[in-house]
């Protein structure tokens, strides 16, 4: 009677042990399944996030390839050297060191120094089958007067598009057909001697790789004359004295 008389006066006391009693098994199902709704969630941001990276690592990696082969191509198409072929016959029936194809470009030029070592070499642009894919390549070896071109499997090669689809070269001739675009650039033997039509004013390239196109390039040809001793002298494609 008194133990009774004595919880009966301590109402808290008796609420407090009842409010002990824990969860319920269908109070923790749900505290857990809205637990890994948002451990989900999260998990779903992060991946994202990853790709994201992954994503603009691979565009910022694209772009400085495309401006490293750029400035490359620019630099040894930015003087090309008027040689003659050494020997009666020419290459192809042409009198210079120049074959311009609709997926190869061959010619002799100056080696940016910052690259090499400078000086006159003689290039080849155009797409190899590699390994690991089909690649665009700039093979390029020093000159030698008394030769024509190289064995181009013996010479050195910068790789500089990977997983390339698609490839070709078009020419304008400023004097007579500007803003035409030509799909080869072959010289023959009997062509006029004047030396500003012996050589296309400007190339295009059209490049597809695996990841899409890339912009349009548009390269000038500054013609050095093969009279001139030095860097210097005759140019066309809108140079002027170097």
């Amino acid at each position: 009677m008194r133990r009774g008389l004595w919880l009966s006066c301590r109402p808290g006391l008796a609420r407090g042990r009842g409010a002990g009693r824990g969860f319920t098994l269908l109070e923790l199902l749900v505290v857990m399944s809205l637990m890994s709704l948002v451990m989900l969630a999260m998990t779903s941001a992060l991946r994202t996030m990853a790709q994201t990276e992954e994503r603009v690592d691979a565009r910022v990696a694209r772009a400085d390839d495309l401006r490293s082969s750029l400035d490359f191509l620019r630099g040894a198409l930015g003087r090309v050297a008027m040689r003659k072929v050494p020997m009666q016959g020419g290459v192809q029936g042409s009198p210079y060191l120049f074959q311009g194809g609709g997926d190869a470009l061959v010619w002799v030029g100056i080696m940016p120094a910052r690259f090499g070592a400078g000086g006159r070499y003689v290039f080849r642009l155009g797409p190899e089958s590699m390994p690991q894919g089909q690649m665009l390549t700039l093979r390029f070896a020093p000159w030698n007067p008394m030769a024509g071109f190289p064995d181009w499997a013996l010479t050195d090669m910068r790789p500089l598009v990977q997983g390339l689809t698609g490839f070709s070269i078009q020419y304008e001739d400023l004097r007579r057909a500007p803003g035409q675009w030509q799909p080869d650039w072959l010289l023959r033997a009997d062509s006029p001697s004047d030396r500003v039509n012996q050589f296309p004013g400007r190339v295009r390239l059209l490049v597809q790789t695996q990841q899409g196109p890339w912009p349009e390039v548009i390269i000038p040809l500054r013609v050095l004359s093969s009279s001139s001793s030095s860097l210097g002298g005759f140019t066309v494609g809108g140079g002027g004295q170097d």
